[in-house]
């Protein structure tokens, strides 16, 4: 190996060290994907599916309610300029945890919100927040975001990723006509970061 190629190594070992992962599912993927990836701190994120029982799963298996997958997002991040706590947070405020299996206009358990937790420090962090946001609203009814282990992440077609940047009239023709925004200005508003 060459002194440059090991240097290259050390460099992406280093970066790839500095980076976490989260993987949250609220409604749908092109939404949540659209939200996070405004967020200083924050890496990449992929549309996809997880925590259902088929491998591979395409779009028409999962949007048709049948292989118990969610549309999730896997959010890379780096945790010196963006805390797991603020995604959480973000997370919260972009999604309605009140209504189970949907999210706005599309419904069915494909749809359902859920933090998908990679290890002990993320699922004591997600129940943290979810209690807190719990208390602070005591008459809104029970929190319904499930909180489970993360399984294998299957990302979805690549005409599904950076949806919003590719097809920008439709996108938000489709985020406005699900009544999205208008839920969550009806929840959260003045709280809910713009």
């Amino acid at each position: 190996m060459t002194a440059f190629a090991a240097m290259t190594l050390c460099l992406s070992t280093a970066a790839r060290a500095a980076e976490s992962v989260a993987t949250f599912a609220g409604g749908c993927f092109w939404c949540t994907e659209s939200d996070f990836e405004k967020v200083p701190g924050v890496i990449s994120v992929v549309s996809g599916y997880t925590g259902g029982r088929v491998e591979h799963p395409s779009y028409q298996q999962v949007s048709a309610g049948g292989t118990g997958h969610a549309e999730a997002v896997e959010v890379r991040f780096d945790p010196a300029l963006v805390s797991y706590e603020q995604l959480l947070d973000i997370y919260w405020h972009s999604v309605d945890p009140y209504t189970p299996a949907a999210q706005f206009c599309d419904h069915g358990s494909q749809y359902r919100t859920a933090i998908f937790v990679h290890d002990d420090a993320q699922r004591r962090a997600a129940e943290r927040s979810r209690d807190a946001l719990q208390k602070q609203f005591p008459d809104r009814g029970p929190i319904v975001t499930e909180i489970v282990a993360a399984t294998r992440f299957w990302p979805a077609e690549d005409y599904h990723q950076d949806y919003y940047r590719k097809n920008p009239v439709r996108y938000r023709y489709y985020r406005w006509s699900c009544g999205r925004d208008q839920r969550l200005d009806e929840l959260w508003n003045p709280t809910r970061p713009h």
